[in-house]
């Protein structure tokens, strides 16, 4: 699997948009934030997707 197609963790959004997990999990409670995916008991997001998040929701 090239390192593109990788599904980012909690962790690794926390470090890309530079915000506590407990914040991205916050706002999932919420039904706000990127979307995520629940694969079993973990979260998983695809990069692109929080990306685009990231670009249509900066201030």
């Amino acid at each position: 699997m090239e390192d593109r197609d990788q599904l980012w963790t909690v962790d690794d959004v926390s470090r890309y948009l530079r915000i506590p997990v407990e914040t991205l999990y916050q706002w999932r409670r919420k039904k706000q934030g990127p979307p995520a995916c629940k694969m079993g008991k973990h979260l998983r997001y695809d990069p692109a997707t929080v990306r685009e998040w990231f670009a249509s929701n900066a201030a």
